[in-house]
Protein backbone atom coordinates (compact mmCIF):
# COMPACT_ATOMS: atom_id res chain seq x y z
CA UNK A 1 0.00 0.00 0.00
CA UNK A 2 1.42 3.63 -0.84
CA UNK A 3 1.97 5.95 2.23
CA UNK A 4 3.32 9.35 2.11
CA UNK A 5 5.61 8.05 4.65
CA UNK A 6 6.58 5.36 2.09
CA UNK A 7 7.60 7.67 -0.61
CA UNK A 8 8.82 10.37 1.80
CA UNK A 9 11.23 7.23 3.17
CA UNK A 10 13.10 7.20 -0.56
CA UNK A 11 13.36 10.67 -1.59
CA UNK A 12 16.82 12.53 -1.22
CA UNK A 13 15.40 16.20 -0.88
CA UNK A 14 12.95 18.24 1.22
CA UNK A 15 11.07 19.20 -2.00
CA UNK A 16 10.53 15.81 -2.75
CA UNK A 17 9.30 14.80 0.64
CA UNK A 18 6.74 17.92 0.84
CA UNK A 19 5.85 16.60 -2.92
CA UNK A 20 4.96 12.98 -1.72
CA UNK A 21 2.23 14.76 0.69
CA UNK A 22 0.39 15.53 -2.80
CA UNK A 23 1.08 12.54 -4.93
CA UNK A 24 0.72 10.12 -2.12
CA UNK A 25 -2.88 9.55 -2.22
CA UNK A 26 -3.34 10.34 -5.95
CA UNK A 27 -0.99 7.66 -6.00
CA UNK A 28 -2.94 5.18 -4.03
CA UNK A 29 -6.07 5.82 -5.85
CA UNK A 30 -5.12 5.97 -9.47
CA UNK A 31 -2.29 3.07 -9.54
CA UNK A 32 -4.33 0.32 -8.73
CA UNK A 33 -7.06 1.10 -11.36
CA UNK A 34 -4.26 0.38 -14.30
CA UNK A 35 -2.93 -2.51 -12.35
CA UNK A 36 -0.24 -1.36 -10.40
CA UNK A 37 -1.42 -3.05 -7.21
CA UNK A 38 1.45 -5.42 -5.63
CA UNK A 39 4.62 -4.17 -3.44
CA UNK A 40 6.91 -5.38 -6.11
CA UNK A 41 4.60 -2.92 -8.99
CA UNK A 42 4.42 0.02 -6.64
CA UNK A 43 8.37 -0.03 -6.14
CA UNK A 44 9.47 -0.38 -9.67
CA UNK A 45 6.86 2.59 -10.42
CA UNK A 46 7.54 4.98 -8.10
CA UNK A 47 11.06 4.53 -8.48
CA UNK A 48 10.98 5.69 -11.64
CA UNK A 49 8.22 8.42 -11.57
CA UNK A 50 10.91 9.42 -8.74
CA UNK A 51 13.80 10.21 -11.26
CA UNK A 52 11.87 11.32 -14.40
CA UNK A 53 10.15 13.94 -12.87
CA UNK A 54 12.87 15.17 -9.80
CA UNK A 55 11.07 13.93 -7.23
CA UNK A 56 7.64 15.54 -8.28
CA UNK A 57 9.18 18.62 -9.22
CA UNK A 58 9.16 18.55 -12.62
CA UNK A 59 5.81 17.88 -14.61
CA UNK A 60 6.58 19.54 -17.84
CA UNK A 61 10.21 18.62 -19.89
CA UNK A 62 12.38 21.38 -19.24
CA UNK A 63 14.81 22.79 -22.45
CA UNK A 64 15.15 25.81 -24.00
CA UNK A 65 12.94 25.99 -28.09
CA UNK A 66 15.72 24.99 -29.43
CA UNK A 67 16.11 22.02 -27.50
CA UNK A 68 12.71 21.38 -27.63
CA UNK A 69 12.74 21.63 -31.76
CA UNK A 70 13.92 18.29 -32.12
CA UNK A 71 10.74 17.18 -31.63
CA UNK A 72 9.62 19.57 -34.33
CA UNK A 73 11.14 18.54 -37.49
CA UNK A 74 12.73 15.31 -39.08
CA UNK A 75 11.84 12.14 -38.17
CA UNK A 76 12.08 12.15 -34.62
CA UNK A 77 8.76 14.87 -34.80
CA UNK A 78 6.95 12.23 -37.66
CA UNK A 79 8.06 9.40 -35.22
CA UNK A 80 6.32 11.24 -32.54
CA UNK A 81 3.16 11.89 -34.55
CA UNK A 82 3.99 15.78 -35.00
CA UNK A 83 4.23 17.70 -37.92
CA UNK A 84 7.85 17.52 -40.11
CA UNK A 85 7.17 21.40 -40.78
CA UNK A 86 8.93 23.69 -37.86
CA UNK A 87 5.53 24.82 -36.68
CA UNK A 88 5.89 24.62 -33.10
CA UNK A 89 4.36 21.17 -32.30
CA UNK A 90 7.60 20.02 -30.71
CA UNK A 91 6.69 23.04 -27.87
CA UNK A 92 3.35 22.13 -27.53
CA UNK A 93 3.38 18.42 -27.25
CA UNK A 94 7.13 18.22 -25.05
CA UNK A 95 7.36 15.71 -22.46
CA UNK A 96 4.71 16.45 -19.77
CA UNK A 97 3.34 14.00 -16.42
CA UNK A 98 5.26 11.83 -14.29
CA UNK A 99 6.21 9.68 -17.12
CA UNK A 100 7.09 12.02 -19.83
CA UNK A 101 4.18 11.85 -22.56
CA UNK A 102 6.12 13.19 -25.54
CA UNK A 103 4.60 13.49 -29.04
CA UNK A 104 0.87 14.41 -30.91
CA UNK A 105 0.74 10.68 -31.34
CA UNK A 106 0.88 10.03 -27.57
CA UNK A 107 -1.04 13.16 -26.50
CA UNK A 108 -3.85 12.09 -28.55
CA UNK A 109 -3.71 7.89 -26.99
CA UNK A 110 -2.94 8.95 -23.61
CA UNK A 111 -6.14 11.64 -23.81
CA UNK A 112 -8.39 8.83 -25.47
CA UNK A 113 -7.59 6.40 -22.41
CA UNK A 114 -8.20 9.29 -20.00
CA UNK A 115 -10.97 10.83 -21.56
CA UNK A 116 -9.00 14.06 -21.97
CA UNK A 117 -8.81 16.19 -25.03
CA UNK A 118 -4.30 16.23 -24.45
CA UNK A 119 -4.04 17.62 -28.41
CA UNK A 120 -6.18 20.67 -27.38
CA UNK A 121 -5.15 20.98 -23.86
CA UNK A 122 -1.59 19.28 -23.66
CA UNK A 123 -0.71 21.59 -20.57
CA UNK A 124 -3.64 19.36 -18.56
CA UNK A 125 -0.65 16.49 -17.81
CA UNK A 126 0.86 19.62 -15.84
CA UNK A 127 -1.84 18.41 -13.40
CA UNK A 128 -0.70 16.12 -10.44
CA UNK A 129 -3.98 14.19 -11.29
CA UNK A 130 -3.46 14.01 -14.64
CA UNK A 131 0.14 13.37 -14.14
CA UNK A 132 -0.32 10.74 -12.22
CA UNK A 133 -2.68 9.25 -14.31
CA UNK A 134 -0.80 9.59 -17.52
CA UNK A 135 2.09 8.01 -16.15
CA UNK A 136 -0.21 4.91 -15.19
CA UNK A 137 -1.51 4.61 -18.75
CA UNK A 138 2.18 4.71 -20.17
CA UNK A 139 3.15 1.91 -17.74
CA UNK A 140 -0.21 -0.10 -18.44
CA UNK A 141 0.44 0.40 -22.44
CA UNK A 142 4.15 -0.65 -22.94
CA UNK A 143 2.90 -3.98 -20.43
CA UNK A 144 6.05 -2.72 -18.01
CA UNK A 145 4.41 -4.66 -14.56
CA UNK A 146 6.01 -7.39 -16.46
CA UNK A 147 9.66 -5.74 -15.71
CA UNK A 148 8.66 -4.86 -12.25
CA UNK A 149 7.55 -9.04 -11.38
CA UNK A 150 11.29 -10.11 -12.68
CA UNK A 151 12.34 -7.58 -10.62
CA UNK A 152 14.19 -6.50 -13.37
CA UNK A 153 15.17 -2.32 -13.53
CA UNK A 154 17.35 -2.29 -16.35
CA UNK A 155 14.29 -3.53 -18.78
CA UNK A 156 11.92 -1.52 -17.34
CA UNK A 157 14.42 1.88 -17.32
CA UNK A 158 15.38 1.59 -21.07
CA UNK A 159 11.80 1.08 -22.02
CA UNK A 160 11.13 4.32 -20.06
CA UNK A 161 14.34 6.30 -21.51
CA UNK A 162 15.31 4.38 -24.18
CA UNK A 163 18.77 4.20 -21.96
CA UNK A 164 20.22 3.49 -19.00
CA UNK A 165 20.08 7.34 -18.43
CA UNK A 166 19.79 7.34 -14.45
CA UNK A 167 19.71 3.78 -13.98
CA UNK A 168 21.72 4.14 -10.28
CA UNK A 169 19.22 6.50 -9.08
CA UNK A 170 16.36 4.82 -9.81
CA UNK A 171 17.95 1.84 -8.36
CA UNK A 172 18.49 3.78 -5.07
CA UNK A 173 14.65 4.68 -5.31
CA UNK A 174 13.72 1.09 -5.92
CA UNK A 175 16.08 -0.07 -3.16
CA UNK A 176 14.47 2.43 -0.78
CA UNK A 177 11.01 1.21 -2.21
CA UNK A 178 10.80 -2.29 -1.53
CA UNK A 179 12.03 -1.36 2.13
CA UNK A 180 9.00 1.13 2.97
CA UNK A 181 6.31 -0.45 0.70
CA UNK A 182 4.11 -2.54 2.49
CA UNK A 183 4.15 -6.00 0.74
Amino acid sequence: MITIESIQSACKTSAGKNKAVVFAALLAEICPQWGINTQKREAMFIAQLLHESGEFRYLAELGSNSYLSKYDTGKLAIRLGNTPEADGDGQLYKGRGLIQVTGKYNYKKCGEALKLNLVKNPEFLENPRHAVSSACWYWQSRKLNRFADADDILGCTKSINGGTNGLEDRKQYWEKLKISLPK
